[in-house]
């Protein structure tokens, strides 16, 4: 349990090196720095970085628990440079009260008998998308992923069909790309300089975004089925605070926008994942084309939840203590900086039997329970998006082992790739497919190393 207290700072050990060489070694090596450090140190140990400071990592489950569940006067999110590029109305911009309050619209539109109403669409963009893949050639697949969730995304949560869908496909890449630049960088460097400048051309692009979904809005309110639709967008406009007020349109439009970037990549970026993965466990190739010829989905899920073990797209979630605080053994002071490590939590040995392999099998006896496996965070702050994430990955994934044979490989494990929102498969989630004809979906056409591969 998390408490205040007046005793003496104890901070988990950590390196003595000069804080700017730490910097750097967590700028351009950040993953096997943190591996290693947990190796010397445990699960719990402090670096000293610039901007940051002194920042604890932490991954014990038990104290993740803590962390989690700790008193908003004692544990915050801090102050979320996504959040201010996304705009006011973002959640990642809101604290306290008021993020409760929006949490609390922002459940029913993700709320799991409505998810499952929008795997038509998932299925209709998996299959338009995969209409143009070519057989027996190597190709990346992440861009093709980052389409289909980006597509099915603006339909499920826009609403966006004809020329809104056109324009918002067109103009969200590029706000995720040039947004995701410089993110990370201090306020000064983001403002808006004129149209040359960074921030300036970030803006340019937001606010025709914003032209698009005031338009969608207009559209949605004056429709005779207002009330009918299921869109995301619609169910915001229709949504009521406590005291009985709209959310304002401005607000609308940054939470749309945060659903797309916090959504989107990060999901399209575990699916590729997920194939990569995939190539290189040919058996499990077989039994998932097995199970999804006879109907089934366990194995399916279970690939999926050791996908985002194994390979999670976020490797932290920042926190920031308000007042000094007792955590486990150590005595953290106020306006210090945590990371919860979900690299180390699901790859820790003390929650997962060979962390190391990957064997949806462990799961046999049930999903992976937090706070050893934190793909979505947790706590009020976890993922509301988490259930709909979910549902693309499966439908996706179904659709693909229904219509493709995907070829084994032994090549080496694609290393990670910094991209800024997500950490992404080095080499775009390489892959070979064939489609499957006729008896292929009896079970005929299982992928094995040996059959996959084209005649010479």
């Amino acid at each position: 349990m998390v408490e205040a207290t007046t005793d003496p700072v104890r901070l988990p050990p950590g390196p003595r090196l000069p804080k700017l060489l730490q910097g750097l070694v967590m700028l351009t090596a950040r993953q096997q720095a943190v591996s290693a450090l947990h190796r010397r140190y445990g699960s719990e140990f402090t670096v000293n970085v610039p901007i940051l400071g002194r920042t604890v990592v932490l991954s014990d489950p038990a104290l993740v628990k803590d962390v989690y569940s700790s008193p908003r006067d004692m544990i915050v999110r801090p102050g979320h440079n996504l959040g201010e590029t996304i705009g006011p109305g973002s959640t990642f911009s809101l604290e306290g009260d008021e993020h409760l309050e929006r949490h609390r619209l922002l459940v029913p539109p993700f709320h799991g008998k409505r998810v499952r109403g929008y795997e038509p669409i998932i299925e209709e963009e998996v299959r338009k998308e995969i209409s143009s893949w070519p057989e027996g050639e190597e190709f990346e697949t992440l861009e093709p992923m980052m389409r289909i969730t980006l597509n099915a995304i603006l339909r499920a949560v826009f609403g966006a069909e004809g020329g809104a869908l056109a324009r918002l496909r067109e103009l969200i890449p590029r706000a995720v790309a040039l947004g995701s630049r410089f993110v990370l960088l201090p306020a000064a460097a983001r403002r808006d300089l004129g149209a040359w400048s960074p921030g300036g051309r970030y803006q340019r692009i937001r606010d025709e975004i914003d032209e698009v979904i005031n338009q969608l809005s207009a559209e949605a309110r004056s429709d005779p089925g207002f009330k009918d639709r299921g869109d995301v967008l619609t169910m915001l406009l229709q949504a009521r605070t406590e005291n009985g007020e709209h959310i304002p349109d401005a607000h609308i439009a940054d939470e749309l926008v945060t659903m797309v970037v916090a959504g989107h990549e990060t999901t399209a970026t575990q699916l590729s994942w997920a194939i990569e993965r995939l190539r290189r466990h040919p058996e499990l190739l077989v039994r998932l084309t097995d199970e999804v010829d006879a109907g089934g989905s366990d194995l399916r899920q279970a690939v999926i939840w050791e996908t985002q073990r194994t390979r999670p797209v976020i490797d932290n979630v920042p926190r920031r203590t308000k007042k000094r605080i007792r955590l486990g053994n150590w005595v953290i002071p106020e306006e210090t900086n945590m990371f919860v490590s979900i690299q180390l939590a699901h790859a820790d040995d003390r929650n997962y039997s060979h962390p190391e392999s990957f064997d949806p099998d462990r799961y046999a006896q049930g999903a992976p329970k937090p706070p050893a496996w934190i793909p979505f965070g947790g706590g009020i702050n976890r993922c509301v998006g988490a259930g709909f994430a979910n549902m693309e990955m499966d439908v996706t994934l179904r659709t693909l082992l229904q219509e493709l044979r995907f070829v084994p490989t032994d090549a080496p494990d694609e290393p990670l790739w910094d991209r800024g929102v997500a950490l992404a498969p080095k080499r775009g989630g390489r892959a070979v497919v064939f489609k499957r004809h006729g008896g292929a979906r009896s079970g005929a056409g299982a992928v094995t190393s040996q059959s996959a591969v084209p005649p010479q």
